[in-house]
């Protein structure tokens, strides 16, 4: 019935706000906020209806989560970096009805998840700050998935990606975008230090990891990657543990998966972090080798398929 039209891995620092106004930085993060507008005319250009973030700051502790209201309104200002992000104006529009799928999918496939349409939780900055570039003029629905996972398995977050793409395309009649929002890896600067590291990633171990990350994205090594992202995740510190990557990837269809990332924003360092904007196409895979759900079926916690 409906059809995953596109899907990408994306920035959302909040240095991009802090580009559009006066002072010295302004403009210093244009090619990301020009890779957000590029994937925004990609997604109209496509049919897109909607749009489902998975947002590494929204932090959840049990369960996976849908913010699936039927509007969001608000003047944003960010807990944790208030002096990046103050008095950020937001409206856009919400899908219960895709929302209420994608967990009902989700659930029929082992993966316990919740369904949000009538709440007054508002998206965190993983979702308004791409929004905002993509999609001033509300063209797009926007449903926000939790993706800051503490206690939860790397295998469920792939499956869970995997079951969204099934409720997608079985049973919503429309076109939908998928982006997991988050860097590659996120080594905070240490304080005190942060200014010296505006356009820098942390260590040279960690910038070294992620660009030979993103040469795999680009040549298509799948397997590769795939079998590497629980150690990756701790080692290289990913932002939200990387669940947000292992959703892209489980509705990707996880190593079975065949294209070709193509990046859009060149990798970039923001306050010791490791950022990127790129394009994962959409190609016709049986979900075969997409985890099994875990947690359903596990009595006691396993590693390795975690946090290490």
């Amino acid at each position: 019935m409906g059809k995953l039209a596109l899907a990408a891995k994306i920035t959302h620092v909040p240095s991009m706000y802090l580009s559009e106004l006066d002072g010295p930085q302004k403009g210093f993060r244009q090619p990301a906020i020009d890779g957000h507008i590029e994937i925004g005319r990609r997604c109209r250009e496509l049919g897109v209806d909607t749009i489902v973030v998975f947002d590494t700051h929204w932090l959840v502790n049990a369960n996976y989560h849908i913010n699936c209201g039927a509007h969001f309104k608000g003047n944003y200002t960010s807990g944790e970096l208030p002096h990046f992000i103050s008095n950020m104006k937001f409206e856009y529009d919400g899908n219960p009805e895709l929302g209420k799928l994608l967990a009902a999918e989700c659930n029929a496939q082992g993966v316990e998840t919740l369904a949000h349409d009538k709440t007054t939780l508002d998206p965190e900055y993983g979702t308004l700050v791409p929004m905002r570039y993509m999609n001033e003029d509300r063209h797009f629905k926007v449903i926000s998935v939790s993706a800051l996972c503490t206690v939860h398995y790397l295998n469920d977050s792939a499956r869970l990606g995997w079951a969204m793409r099934k409720a997608i395309e079985e049973h919503y009649d429309g076109t939908v975008a998928i982006f997991a929002s988050g860097s590659l890896s996120h080594r905070f600067a240490q304080n005190g230090q942060a200014p010296k590291f505006a356009t820098k990633t942390w260590s040279p171990f960690l910038e070294r990891l992620d660009h030979d990350v993103v040469r795999m994205w680009e040549n298509g090594e799948w397997e590769d990657f795939c079998e590497m992202l629980p150690e990756y995740a701790v080692k290289g510190h990913g932002e939200g543990f990387m669940h947000d990557t292992a959703m892209l990837l489980g509705a990707l269809g996880w190593s079975e998966y065949d294209q070709k990332a193509e990046v859009l924003t060149p990798y970039f360092g923001s306050s010791g972090t490791g950022q990127i904007n790129a394009v994962f196409p959409v190609s016709k895979v049986s979900g075969d080798k997409v985890p099994a759900p875990q947690a359903s079926v596990t009595e006691s916690f396993i590693p390795g398929s975690s946090r290490i």
